[in-house]
């Protein structure tokens, strides 16, 4: 398929999506390259932009013409106002987000010349996402068509979230990052698509990258067998400057490359998550798991051109007219 029929395919996101997670303050500093250990570098000024994966995951998706809801918690602290003033710019419905005493979750990310990052969690008022929370906005949640999670929330509400949605007919897109090697039995169960980076995929699956990241030349008709017997019989494995793949055991093609988009990056920050935001987009507005991907892979080769996470992501017609000129 070629880029004017992937970017105009965006034109059909007009879903309902829901986001059950983390949002976070992103403490950001530039600098000329990434300290080792023990060492200090200097840095450009203080960032502070509007983040956390599930943020940032609806915030793409809205961007872009779903209908989101986004669930989780915020504190009693000014960042709390400042991550629900962006999450409403970008067309994210909040109404259901609950306030909690203490901080809201923040983040300390260094990004160097090259747009490499290090990123320090600290979860703040995300922790106090729970099982009570998710099952008191049950009729919110199942009204959508696809649910976006990750694992920046307690693990046990993670769970009983899919399995909730997934028993109303919702479909679930699970993001294992911040990566967790082993994952609950049920998570599995309730979970339909799972979408991990190269890394994280080799992690889950015990087994080794190939020489020279040469990602053709991989097995990939394994690793599907291999996420098939822990229980994904659906994935999308992104591979960064490589593109992505989409694994599908039902499916005629089992295997899809999904081509990588050039761009110059100034920030890799955050583009993970535009991916996945389009991705749920896509599904919820009727798009098979290729078409998403492909549409999400422009999206995000977008993001890297800007600095930060949702700072970077770009409107409907921002990212068409980008590629399009």
């Amino acid at each position: 398929m070629d880029r004017a029929m992937i970017l105009d395919s965006l034109d059909r996101i007009d879903g309902q999506v829901c986001v059950v997670g983390s949002m976070n303050v992103d403490y950001t500093i530039t600098t000329h390259r990434l300290p080792q250990p023990g060492e200090t570098v200097n840095g450009g000024p203080l960032q502070l932009l509007p983040g956390g994966k599930s943020g940032n995951q609806a915030s793409a998706a809205a961007l872009l013409g779903a209908n989101v809801r986004m669930f989780g918690a915020v504190g009693d602290d000014a960042n709390a106002d400042f991550l629900l003033k962006h999450l409403t710019d970008a067309g994210v419905d909040v109404s259901q987000v609950r306030h909690v005493d203490g901080p809201s979750g923040l983040t300390v990310i260094t990004v160097d010349d090259s747009a490499e990052n290090t990123i320090v969690y600290s979860p703040g008022s995300n922790a106090k996402v729970d099982v009570e929370y998710v099952e008191s906005a049950q009729s919110a949640l199942t009204d959508a068509k696809v649910l976006g999670l990750c694992l920046e929330s307690p693990i046990e509400t993670v769970t009983a979230c899919a399995k909730m949605c997934h028993e109303a007919g919702v479909k679930v897109l699970l993001n294992d990052s911040p990566f967790t090697a082993v994952l609950p039995r049920e998570l599995i169960e309730n979970s339909d698509i799972l979408l991990v980076n190269e890394i994280e995929m080799t992690q889950l699956l015990g087994i080794d990258a190939p020489a020279d990241d040469d990602w053709d030349a991989f097995d990939w008709q394994d690793a599907l067998d291999r996420l098939v017997e822990l229980g994904f019989g659906e994935a999308i494995i992104t591979l960064g400057g490589d593109g992505a793949v989409v694994l599908d055991s039902a499916a005629d093609d089992r295997v899809t490359r999904i081509d990588p988009v050039r761009v110059k990056p100034v920030d890799t920050t955050g583009c993970g998550d535009s991916f996945m935001g389009t991705v749920l987009a896509a599904l919820a507005s009727g798009m098979t798991l290729v078409e998403a991907a492909r549409a999400a892979s422009y999206v995000a080769a977008y993001a890297a051109t800007g600095q930060g996470a949702q700072a970077s992501y770009g409107t409907l017609a921002q990212v068409k007219a980008f590629f399009s000129g």
